[in-house]
């Protein structure tokens, strides 16, 4: 009778990183800093990508891909935490909160698919390299593209579809900065275990699939590299899979431990400081990653620096 009679919510308190009230100026102009220079890092990608030739390969269409989901997924959530840093009222709709939801599972599925096929593609690139061109073909590589994106927004329907079984009536006040799928069971009126079974069970199955295929085949580029004599051979295969596998262990270390672990009470800030890192932090990392070890992309970077200061 208490459920029945019980205030069902429509709108949503967000309270926030850890300091947001200590500091809300100094923390705005901070978070902002970093948004702007991961839009420029990874847009800035895109369009080095796009504009010169010599990276329309599988490759680069990978790593221009994954760009713009960190371009995507920053952009889902950076923006409403400087509104609110500022903003006294940090409220948001249930609608709003559905559309963030969805836009942020979504993005977060695409990069783990995405980091999956970029392996699968440098396991390809040195193990097989005479066969390179006849497996990566651009048919392929667009069947991959569609095919991660296409998977991204199925995942995300079925969290958004089964959100809609539960009512908030216990509190508007969601522990985090964004919305984020645990936050909001925790304040459901109806009993989550279904929703939460399954997360675990198609989040688990994406995150242990993507992780098993980044695994296997750097097992057997590692194997490759080990029976290379050569020293130069060695350090391009280092070079080429290095800034790859950086990314994948940032990305995927805060994501299971966000979402595999067992959940706690206690774990409220905990969990907001691991989504902080690869929801602002990862999308900030990837295009500095990606450049600096990248030969090309640095010597492309140049030649356009200098063409710009001779026109000046």
């Amino acid at each position: 009778m208490e459920k029945e009679n019980a205030t069902l919510l429509t709108e949503f308190i967000f309270m926030g990183l850890i300091y947001q009230r200590q500091w809300p100026v100094l923390l705005f102009l901070v978070f902002l800093v970093i948004y702007l220079i991961t839009m420029v890092g990874n847009l800035g990608l895109i369009a080095l990508i796009w504009n010169d030739p010599q990276f329309h390969i599988p490759m680069y269409l990978f790593l221009g891909s994954l760009a713009f989901v960190d371009a995507w997924i920053s952009s889902t959530v950076t923006p409403t935490m400087l509104v609110n840093f500022l903003s006294k009222s940090k409220m948001i709709s249930l609608s709003e909160c559905m559309i963030q939801l969805f836009s942020f599972s979504f993005s977060a599925t695409t990069e783990c698919f995405l980091l999956a096929i970029m392996a699968y593609d440098r396991y390809v690139a040195i193990c097989k390299p005479l066969l390179y061109p006849v497996i990566i073909t651009n048919e392929l590589c667009t069947r991959l593209l569609v095919s991660s994106f296409v998977v991204g927004a199925l995942h995300a329907f079925i969290h958004i579809g089964a959100l809609f079984r539960l009512t908030f009536c216990n509190s508007n006040i969601i522990y985090h900065f964004y919305c984020d799928i645990m936050p909001l069971f925790k304040i459901s009126c109806i009993d989550p275990s279904i929703n939460v079974l399954m997360v675990f069970i198609f989040s688990g199955s994406i995150q242990v699939f993507t992780i098993l295929t980044v695994l296997f085949s750097y097992t057997l580029v590692l194997f490759t590299i080990s029976k290379k004599k050569s020293i130069q051979d060695i350090r391009k295969a280092f070079s080429t899979c290095g800034s790859h596998f950086l990314s994948v262990t940032l990305y995927y270390g805060s994501l299971l431990f966000m979402y595999v672990r067992p959940a706690s009470a206690q774990a409220d800030n905990q969990d907001m400081m691991d989504s902080l890192f690869y929801t602002v932090i990862i999308p900030l990392l990837n295009p500095i990653i990606y450049t600096l070890r990248n030969k090309k992309v640095l010597d492309s970077l140049a030649k356009i620096f200098k063409r710009n200061v001779s026109s000046c």
